[in-house]
């Protein structure tokens, strides 16, 4: 047998292995928080059409299914043994293929600042990191060397022993694969503020912190260093929108969150975020998810596998679907 043939059998084997291991650690469909903080298991059992989502600085590693995401003019896929890089939190509308038989299974990684920021200053010492053009979130094919250490991600998980002694390391070393291959730069970038790019960054993450209070543009921008007029364009440049109406729609995603895990009302869903009018409140969400805040928090209940409650299933910060 070639050598080619023998690492297409390798392959598939461990890819069967993963999808065994996923079976047993997130049965359900929705998303599953894994016994290691910051790992959370993706699971869609059905097609789910073309919706708003915000997503966290994340590592997302497909294992099966596709989705497409769609960010301003932009459209891009993913899929199996691909990943996807999100080096700044963004909103964006994402569809999902999948079915009983096939369903979308993913693993997301959150990015930790402080363990990237150390594995940074090690790889300084020793190599430089290949940079490109910095973007908030763009897909790769998954390499050997980051498919293995998936693999035995997985694996460390389905023991709550090795989980703890082992998950963390291997979480360690997916970061290093992905801050050393191709989509590298654009973590470095969202952790510098030399460049327009880290920037912004940093602004996003002070809206992320404060998205209830009061945040101005003039503010922002006097933090990030730059004219009101540079400000603008490079935050749409990112983000694909402006300033303000991306505070509105974290403010509108983390309602959303409040009225699913914690059982708010849209009230009180909305003055939690900052929002002083209700019937405004209302009026910005339907438009965003096109349902009022009520029917959209059953429409999402109803799109999982009987959630359990949050003491037990929480949802991630940002995540806000499949």
């Amino acid at each position: 047998m070639s050598t080619q043939a023998v690492d297409s059998v390798t392959n598939d084997a461990a890819q069967r292995r993963v999808l065994e291991l996923f079976n047993l650690l997130a049965p359900n469909a929705g998303i599953t928080r894994s016994s290691l903080e910051g790992v959370d298991l993706l699971r869609a059992n059905q097609p789910m059409a073309r919706r708003p989502v915000m997503y966290e600085p994340s590592i997302v590693i497909v294992c099966q299914g596709r989705k497409r995401g769609f960010i301003g003019d932009q459209v891009f896929q993913y899929d199996a043994q691909q990943y996807l890089v999100l080096s700044v939190p963004l909103p964006f509308e994402c569809e999902t293929e999948a079915s009983e038989q096939e369903p979308f299974l993913g693993i997301s990684v959150r990015v930790d600042l402080t363990m990237v920021a150390e594995l940074l200053m090690a790889l300084n010492e020793t190599q430089g990191i290949a940079q490109h053009e910095p973007a908030g979130i763009y897909s790769t094919p998954l390499d050997p060397a980051l498919s293995g250490a998936v693999k035995r991600l997985m694996e460390a998980l389905a023991s709550p022993l090795d989980a703890r002694i082992l998950a963390p390391g291997i979480v360690r070393e997916i970061c290093y694969r992905v801050l050393t291959g191709e989509q590298g730069g654009a973590i470095r970038a969202a952790l510098t503020h030399q460049n327009h790019f880290g920037r912004i960054a940093k602004a996003l993450r002070r809206i992320h912190a404060d998205y209830h209070g009061s945040l101005d543009v003039d503010t922002l921008a006097a933090e990030a260093g730059m004219s009101l007029a540079v400000f603008h364009a490079q935050f749409k440049a990112v983000t694909a929108t402006s300033p303000m109406q991306y505070v509105k729609t974290t403010r509108l995603h983390h309602a959303r969150l409040l009225m699913v895990q914690d059982g708010l009302n849209a009230g009180a869903a909305a003055a939690r975020v900052g929002y002083e009018s209700a019937s405004q409140f209302s009026r910005e969400f339907k438009r965003l998810f096109g349902l009022s805040p009520g029917d959209e928090v059953k429409r999402m209940r109803a799109a999982h596998d009987a959630p359990l409650p949050r003491a037990h299933k929480p949802v991630p910060r940002y995540v806000t679907a499949v």
